[in-house]
């Protein structure tokens, strides 16, 4: 990956030779590689064995989970955060697993869309909920920095599941309390 990134500065003009450029492309193929650590895990592996017998049925939320991606047309970041809930069947989750979740799907190379859905999809699996929902909101660096250039348009997308698409009062209940 080094060699790419070597082969890449040059391409733009730069010499990969200057002082400041002699070590970039041994950083910049490690923090690619961070940046996408998402592809060595699994969803068993990110929850760790911590789902919980539980007698709720109540709605548990977790909001303002901040997450970092690149988009997958640019491999540009986007930033932005993430709210969840589900209605537990029986079993909850570790409470630090929902935010573990999604840091493993926002580092692939991603779409917001697809990212909300595998999040949901995640939940749903770990803990067989009643329902899920989650709202991401996030500015992507390739209509800031480039293209239009907006700086202050925000994506927002949401999957509900279950009682979540079902019932418009459960629906309400989720956006009212993730937007106190």
């Amino acid at each position: 990956m080094e060699e790419y990134f070597s082969k890449i500065i040059a391409a733009i003009g730069e010499d990969v030779t200057r002082e400041g450029l002699i070590d970039t492309p041994k950083r910049a193929a490690k923090a690619f590689k961070f940046l996408n650590n998402g592809y060595e895990k699994t969803l068993e592996e990110v929850l760790n064995g911590a789902i919980f017998e539980a007698d709720t049925e109540d709605m548990v939320i977790v909001k303002d989970i901040e997450l970092y991606s690149l988009c997958e047309h640019h491999l540009l970041p986007f930033v932005g955060k993430c709210h969840i809930a589900y209605l537990p069947q029986g079993k909850v989750l570790g409470l630090s697993k929902l935010a573990r979740i999604v840091d493993m799907y926002a580092r692939r190379l991603q779409i917001q869309e697809k990212l909300t859905k595998q999040i949901a999809d995640a939940v749903e699996t770990a803990v067989n909920a009643k329902g899920v929902a989650v709202v991401i909101e996030a500015k992507h660096m390739c209509m800031m920095m480039r293209g239009v250039e907006k700086q202050n348009s925000v994506m927002t997308t949401s999957v509900m599941t279950g009682i979540f698409r079902k019932e418009l009062s459960t629906r309400a209940e989720f956006l009212s309390l993730i937007n106190r």
